[in-house]
């Protein structure tokens, strides 16, 4: 079974691009923080590829940037490619089935990397006034009318 799951921020906008037959691909690299602290008691982060697909990838590129955390699900993957110096280049990465936005709409990172979500605006309910007084009359239920 190949079968991956990463939770981490994207290190940079995504890049979306369309194959020659009309179907977009979208590549992107998402810091994942390890569980453990090393030597020097610091956490380290590795830096995962991750390329999605079609309608998965148009969401990726549209709603995601640099900094937005997100959940990828998919299978890893390895391929290799002669680079232009002749040299052979191997790229192992996360070939993403689902891509889950986490952190809340409007959420982002500041400058230090901490998390900034949106603006909370909340309004508050009076509780001395009753909320149901336009609905009218009390309603008679009897047992009968339960569903349970």
């Amino acid at each position: 079974m190949n079968k991956a799951i990463i939770i981490g921020r994207l290190t940079r906008d995504p890049e979306m691009r369309t194959t020659t037959s009309g179907v977009n691909s979208t590549s992107f690299t998402v810091a994942v923080s390890r569980n453990f602290t090393n030597q020097n008691g610091e956490r380290d982060t590795d830096f995962i590829n991750c390329v999605t697909w079609r309608k998965q990838a148009e969401n990726v590129a549209k709603y995601c940037k640099k900094g937005t955390q997100v959940a990828v699900e998919g299978r890893i993957q390895t391929r290799s490619y002669d680079a232009q110096d002749g040299s052979k280049r191997y790229v192992t990465e996360i070939i993403a089935d689902n891509v889950t936005f986490l952190g809340g709409r409007g959420a982002e990172v500041n400058d230090s990397n901490n998390y900034v979500g949106p603006e909370m605006d909340m309004a508050t309910t009076d509780i001395s006034e009753d909320p149901f007084k336009d609905f009218g009359s009390e309603v008679a239920l009897s047992d009968d009318d339960l569903p349970f």
